[in-house]
């Protein structure tokens, strides 16, 4: 990089001033040298302070500054390895957690495979019951008609038992009262 020259006033007296840092940077800190010595020079006029003594303290006054702002450089430095560290961490939870839902998504397709599998066996498991309802209905309805039919022959069986039984105490009677009447004509004789 080439060397940059910048003439500049600091205190009211000019200055060349080399280096290697942009045009606008040079002018940038002497106008800030200057400040500070202007700063320094109303404070410390009642005490007669002398061009050199006002840049000594105002050397003072900026080296402060400098060791303030690289304190707290290194405060910032020490905040972002924090935050980096945090940020690793937090990294790290988004990952677990990631990987933790997509464990929790794998199981719940299990989970709903395995529903819809039991579903399925469930409407199979209704189908059978309503086909074995269906089955129980028509059976008992044989059922019932053949006990119908059955207990329509024993009906007609006991009525023509009846009336055999009849027709047969009748002809018992019948038999009876003609034996009454041989019995009865053969005393005569």
């Amino acid at each position: 990089m080439e060397n940059n020259k910048v003439k500049v006033k600091i205190y009211g007296q000019e200055y060349v001033i080399a280096g290697e840092r942009p045009r606008e940077e040079i002018i940038k800190v002497a106008a800030h040298v200057d400040t500070k010595m202007h700063e320094i020079a109303e404070i410390a006029k009642a005490a007669g302070a002398t061009p050199s003594s006002i840049a000594t303290l105002a050397a003072v006054n900026i080296t402060s500054e400098h060791f303030e702002m690289l304190s707290e450089m290194e405060e910032l430095k020490r905040m972002n390895v924090q935050l980096e560290k945090d940020a690793q961490h937090y990294v790290q939870l988004w990952d677990e957690s990631k990987k933790n839902y997509m464990d929790y998504k794998e199981e719940t397709q299990v989970i709903v495979m395995q529903k819809d599998q039991l579903m399925s066996q469930l409407a199979h498991k209704d189908e059978e019951i309503r086909m074995l309802k269906e089955a129980v209905e028509a059976a008992k309805a044989q059922a019932q008609s053949s006990m119908a039919d059955v207990v329509s022959d024993i009906e007609e069986k006991c009525r023509e038992l009846e009336n055999s039984f009849f027709d047969l105490q009748m002809e018992n009677l019948q038999l009876k009262k003609e034996l009454g009447k041989y019995k009865n004509d053969s005393g005569q004789f």
